[in-house]
């Protein structure tokens, strides 16, 4: 819940020269603003991936405060968040709920980036895999390798988020190299071409340790991704 539409404006027009950069270093990146800055950020800069933080898996009705696909879909927004752990923590999100949410994106033609993770308590108490993998077999249940192709998984440790304190680089590729073979269990060799992502306070001066892990295709970045310099050198970082 950052940046009034204006703010999400400037930075969607301060970001053109970002966009460039990340496509001469072969590096993939977007923004998930609010939904209200949706459009704005998608009209000023459409060479940006631009992802809403969350949609209803109905089409319509009488669910006050939602989304549907369809008015998301009306923007021209293609990509959408689904579990962050703000909304399993925060508003109850249920792995059935996002196992709806995942087979309507795809129904509709839509990429999604399903988060999954531990919380503190969890972490301490050894459950980790126990947690991830309900995540994962309940999340993707039903869907088949070929919608399978239109979402990215994001390992991302609650006790992580916005606390400052970051999973070690081996914790990483652990679980999401955990999570790849979880995914080849349910559904095969498209495993391999499914992308994996780390969040939870990556910085500039982490990433780069993060995405040189085998299993660690990317980046889901919080704070660090709020300002356009610091954006750059995350980007910058990669490579490093």
């Amino acid at each position: 819940m950052n940046k009034s539409i204006e703010e999400a404006r400037a930075f969607a027009k301060e970001s053109h020269e970002l966009a460039k950069f990340a496509q001469s270093v072969n590096v993939e990146i977007g923004v998930a603003p609010t939904y209200l800055s949706l459009a704005a950020v998608k009209k000023e800069n459409p060479t940006l991936n631009v992802a809403a933080q969350n949609c209803h898996f109905e089409d319509h009705g009488a669910f006050t405060g939602e989304i549907s696909i369809s008015m998301l879909k009306e923007l021209n927004i293609n990509w959408v968040i689904i579990g962050h752990s703000e909304r399993r923590t925060y508003f109850g999100e249920t792995n059935e709920a996002c196992n709806k949410k995942l087979h309507a994106l795809c129904q509709n033609d839509m990429f999604s980036i399903y988060c999954v993770g531990e919380t503190l308590a969890q972490f301490e108490a050894g459950h980790t895999k126990k947690v991830i993998e309900e995540q994962i077999v309940e999340g993707l249940k039903g869907l088949t390798p070929e919608e399978l192709r239109k979402v990215v998984v994001a390992y991302e440790p609650v006790w992580a988020i916005g606390t400052g304190k970051n999973a070690s680089k081996e914790i990483a590729e652990d679980i999401c190299g955990y999570c790849r073979e979880l995914i080849r269990e349910e559904f095969g060799e498209v495993a391999d071409e499914i992308r994996i992502l780390y969040g939870g306070s990556v910085k500039p001066e982490n990433v780069h340790d993060y995405l040189m892990q085998p299993n660690v295709d990317g980046a889901l970045v919080g704070g660090a991704s709020l300002k356009v310099d610091s954006f750059h050198q995350l980007i910058a970082n990669v490579g490093k």
